[in-house]
């Protein structure tokens, strides 16, 4: 079992560069859905190992890289196809938490510290991944449906995902922004805790 989860993450890894080819090739369907089987297994693998009491360093470590490569690729391929300031921002700051939080573990991990991922089932970190999520997969929706639009289209559910769509991406997008403030704020005080520690 421990094996077919870190299979998992790994599936995940290889879908987040994927889609950068299959956006390019403006392939709509088929972006939408690897980004959605990503995200399902990000949450499939981490049911699995806790279930059956299967986790690992190096589970840890790939389900940790596969989770950031999967959203923060597409956020700068979602950023590049819609060039506007309320995507663009929040996508920027996201990443920069990113970075930032990186950064925090990169420092303690020099001095033999752990800053790890609060285990609970709803932390704000992990509210944070699922938004993100929910918010690129309406947006990648919306390009898939608005791809398949043809001049003789005339179904009320197609123009009705199209207006809705983005609008939850939108919202999506600024609502995982501000979690990922406040986790970022959580961090930044567990960081200045485990500065202490440090003589």
């Amino acid at each position: 079992m421990k094996v077919f989860v870190n299979f998992l993450s790994a599936f995940r890894i290889a879908t987040a560069f994927a889609i950068i080819f299959t956006i390019m090739f403006n392939l709509s369907w088929t972006t939408f859905i690897l980004f959605a089987l990503g995200a399902i297994s990000d949450w499939f693998d981490g049911y699995l190992a806790r279930k059956y009491d299967c986790c690992s360093k190096l589970g840890g470590v790939l389900d940790h890289i596969g989770d950031k490569l999967l959203v923060c690729n597409t956020l700068i391929m979602l950023a590049l196809m819609g060039p506007v300031w309320y995507i663009v921002i929040p996508v920027v700051f996201m990443i920069a938490r990113e970075l930032y939080i990186s950064g925090l573990r990169e420092f303690l991990g020099t001095q033999k510290i752990e800053m790890p991922v609060p285990k609970a089932r709803f932390s704000m970190g992990k509210i944070k991944t699922t938004i993100q999520m929910i918010a690129i997969a309406a947006f990648l929706l919306w390009f898939a449906v608005f791809s398949s639009i043809t001049p003789e289209t005339n179904n009320r559910i197609v123009f009705y995902l199209i207006y809705i769509l983005p609008k939850i991406g939108i919202f999506g997008l600024w609502f995982a922004l501000t979690a990922s403030i406040w986790s970022a704020t959580q961090y930044t005080f567990t960081f200045a805790e485990k500065l202490k520690k440090i003589k």
